[in-house]
């Protein structure tokens, strides 16, 4: 019953004016940020880490801002699944796609660098409207939301979906079959198993290193996105050249290049990155926990 509330609320909530949606959205970030505790502890920790050059009122006002940009995600997702297409098309341009457009008229294999920035899903729900996208989906525990995210993912019969648990071989043969470009969210912590230790802002960080295996096996290019959320709340696509040299024959350097990228692309709008999420806790053996309860 609840879900099925949530949903309502969102139908209802996209039939606004943007204006009050992302009004709405500072109200809702500014309680959010003071009512959910254990996730505002959770970012603090992490700019902690990444910014000990700042001061801790410049993390928390990053951080405040940044809750904000996570209310607009939720508020807006009532439009990514309910609201009109040409809408959505409207509230996100792009920049610099000429690479994209033009490796895939070349009948290039396209990887999509995509990290955890706030305004991912309407950015990817504008660009899945013009181009083809592969992608890997895990499983939600509610049933009720699992089918509304698949629901919504599939929209517009332009996307195919693998989930997590197929597997690498899944992924590289869908990409071997197709045209459509493959999106990759490469910035969370799935644990040591899958990962290897490279450096993000300076800190040994397990990352896994799908990239370079996955551009090697298929040769494809990698192609950048980075969407950014701009002050009058559009969102703003951006797309960056092909990565030449790559993958190396170097596993770790092809990672730590993938980190240093997405690290300077945070650097240049921090509060628009996905702080909430324990990025830091899979440590190199021997190390502590960096979300032990020691702060405030």
């Amino acid at each position: 019953m609840m879900m099925k509330l949530a949903f309502a609320f969102l139908y209802v909530l996209q039939l606004l004016p943007l204006c009050m949606i992302h009004a709405l959205a500072r109200c809702v970030g500014w309680l959010s940020y003071y009512a959910v505790a254990p996730r505002r502890r959770i970012g603090l920790i992490n700019l902690r880490h990444c910014f000990p050059e700042w001061t801790e009122r410049q993390r928390r006002k990053v951080l405040r801002e940044h809750f904000y940009h996570m209310s607009m995600l939720l508020l807006e997702y009532g439009l990514y699944w309910y609201g009109d297409a040409r809408r959505l098309k409207k509230l996100v341009r792009y920049q610099d796609k000429h690479y994209l457009d033009e490796a895939l008229a070349g009948g290039e294999k396209v990887i999509l660098l995509y990290p955890h920035f706030t305004a991912f899903e309407a950015a990817v729900y504008a660009l899945n409207q013009d181009v083809s996208l592969i992608s890997v989906y895990s499983h939600q525990k509610n049933k009720q939301l699992d089918e509304q995210i698949l629901k919504g993912r599939e929209r517009y019969n332009n996307a195919f979906l693998i989930g997590r648990t197929e597997g690498l071989r899944a992924i590289i043969k869908k990409i071997k079959t197709s045209s459509a470009p493959f999106l990759y969210l490469p910035d969370q912590d799935f644990g040591r198993r899958e990962s290897i230790f490279v450096d993000f802002f300076g800190i040994s960080t397990a990352t896994i290193a799908g990239l370079s295996r996955i551009a090697a096996l298929t040769k494809a290019k990698v192609i950048p996105a980075i969407p950014t959320r701009e002050a009058d709340g559009s969102v703003t696509l951006r797309f960056y050249p092909q990565w030449d040299n790559f993958p190396s024959k170097d596993i770790v350097a092809d990672t730590q290049r993938m980190n240093d990228f997405i690290e300077a692309r945070v650097r240049e709008q921090p509060s628009q990155y996905y702080w909430l999420h324990k990025r830091f806790k899979t440590r190199p053996e021997g190390e502590a926990s960096f979300y032990q309860k020691i702060h405030k």
